[in-house]
């Protein structure tokens, strides 16, 4: 099973979204991580509060992680974060281009979750089909 590991900063919006959907969408199809490049105490609360709207409740199995504490990947999909991340080795690389919603509206957060969702599907399905 391929492992798929979702990068942002801070690890504590966006990455843990994505991670989170992973293991649900992802289930069976591919491992589910997400880490960043600067610590990070907790996950974005409104994150958890967005996600607790679908039913989806990350503090269940989910903490900011760095780059060092997960284990050698697949796949990386880099959340857009606009900095330089490290060289993490990998047979594919992606960057989903969104814009971090920490502070901003709920409407903001639920389109970037939503967002989120759209692209895991379609990695969902790339990966069934061996395209990844």
């Amino acid at each position: 099973m391929k492992k798929v590991a979702f990068v942002c900063v801070h690890n504590s919006c966006r990455s843990q979204m994505a991670e989170a959907f992973g293991k649900v969408l992802g289930l069976n199809v591919f491992e589910s991580y997400s880490a960043g490049t600067e610590e990070r105490d907790c996950i974005n609360p409104d994150a958890v509060r967005m996600m607790k709207e679908i039913g989806i409740d990350m503090t269940l199995t989910q903490h900011p992680k760095l780059l060092s504490e997960i284990p050698s990947v697949d796949i990386v999909i880099t959340m857009g974060c606009n900095v330089k991340c490290p060289h993490l080795p990998c047979t594919h690389r992606e960057d989903w281009g969104l814009e971090d919603p920490s502070g901003k509206s709920d409407e903001i957060f639920r389109q970037t979750r939503d967002v989120i969702k759209e692209k895991m599907e379609d990695l969902v399905e790339r990966i069934r089909r061996n395209e990844l």
